[in-house]
């Protein structure tokens, strides 16, 4: 089968990995993938990756997005793909557009959020809906988000959640213990890590005001953050008004997140909107214990594995990382050991291929 993955950028994102994560498996499975890329440099893409993808460089401009529309006509013509699968708001509503002038055996747009833009976005999807075979988003949450603002009519959009590399995402105690060690992390010291771009939906200011709370009463704490963004100068900032910037490493982005997982002690999503929480997943295939903010799928990822919290409450998210962290070492890896078989369970990478391919193939 030949496969046109189209997004709008591959720059830090769980949307972005998870399609890099998707083209990857099926291009080892011997399937014909190609990943086309509207804006920026595809930082997350590896060095190692034989996959073949296209960048369009688009700009804001009326002029460039242009140039995309023929550009994304171009490569549809020249790559010739049973199905072009597109992925979130603006390479959804540009493959759709494109559809009406150019021959796409198939057409699958997916959404990653209960929120990709306001009314005038949501409107244009209720518009194009008509020129895509199937439009599907990543949680129940986020499908019944897009139903309510009145992006797509109920019953028309299909829920197909993100897969997780169980494989990779996995416990190494030796891996741990040398992550650590390389880090400079003492015995008794306690480390948490967030994952994700630097962006508003995540709520870092949040994390950090909660992180400055508990370090009033324990000088044990560390603060891990994988991940960039515009950001960044805001919370380095911050981090030194809090007084809390010596006891927090940015790590920017990293082509061995996976590995830092078992590092940590405990995970925190600190988001005030999600679609499906990929970095909650990871961290429970990885055997941690989980905080994170009730929204959007999260609620759906964790079930009753992890701690959930209102989201935008700092004060509520300190107590709930010191919940975690007070939690005795037995219960903590049992709680480990039960979120990774959920995740296995019901989000492992194989199982959403094979949902994918169904889907391509129906």
């Amino acid at each position: 089968m030949r496969i046109l993955f189209f997004i709008t950028s591959l720059d830090v994102g769980g949307a972005e990995r998870q399609v890099l994560d998707l083209a990857q498996r099926l291009d080892s499975e011997n399937h014909q993938v190609l990943v086309a890329y509207l804006t920026g440099g595809a930082a997350l893409l590896p060095t190692n990756t034989t996959l073949k993808t296209v960048g369009f460089q688009t700009t804001k401009s009326f002029s460039s997005l242009a140039r995309s529309f023929f550009l994304l006509r171009k490569t549809i013509k020249a790559f010739k793909p049973d199905v072009v699968h597109s992925h979130m708001v603006h390479a959804n509503l540009l493959a759709r557009l494109v559809r009406g002038v150019t021959y796409i055996p198939r057409l699958v747009c997916t959404a990653h959020n209960t929120n990709e833009g306001g009314r005038m976005r949501m409107l244009a999807y209720r518009a194009t809906n008509f020129l895509a075979d199937v439009t599907t988003n990543v949680s129940r949450d986020a499908v019944e988000a897009f139903e309510a603002k009145g992006a797509i009519k109920p019953g028309q959009m299909l829920m197909i959640p993100n897969g997780i590399d169980t494989d990779r995402f996995t416990f190494n105690e030796s891996l741990r213990v040398a992550i650590r060690d390389r880090e400079g992390i003492q015995l008794g010291e306690k480390v948490i890590l967030a994952v994700g771009r630097f962006a508003e939906a995540k709520n870092y200011p949040g994390l950090l005001h909660a992180f400055a709370t508990l370090c009033k009463n324990d000088s044990s704490l560390k603060l891990w953050i994988v991940g960039d963004g515009g950001l960044r100068e805001t919370l380095v900032a911050l981090a030194n008004n809090l007084g809390v910037s010596q006891r927090i490493k940015f790590f920017g982005v990293r082509d061995d997140v996976a590995d830092f997982y078992g590092a940590a002690d405990i995970y925190v999503l600190s988001s005030l909107w999600e679609g499906f929480g990929l970095v909650v997943a990871e961290a429970m295939s990885a055997e941690r214990v989980v905080v994170a903010s009730d929204c959007g799928g999260v609620k759906e990822v964790i079930g009753d594995q992890g701690i959930l919290v209102p989201p935008g409450d700092s004060d509520e998210l300190a107590k709930a990382i010191r919940s975690g962290l007070n939690m005795d070492p037995a219960s903590a890896t049992a709680m480990g050991q039960r979120a990774r078989q959920r995740v296995i369970d019901n989000y492992s990478l194989d199982r959403v291929v094979k949902r994918w391919i169904e889907l391509y193939q129906s």
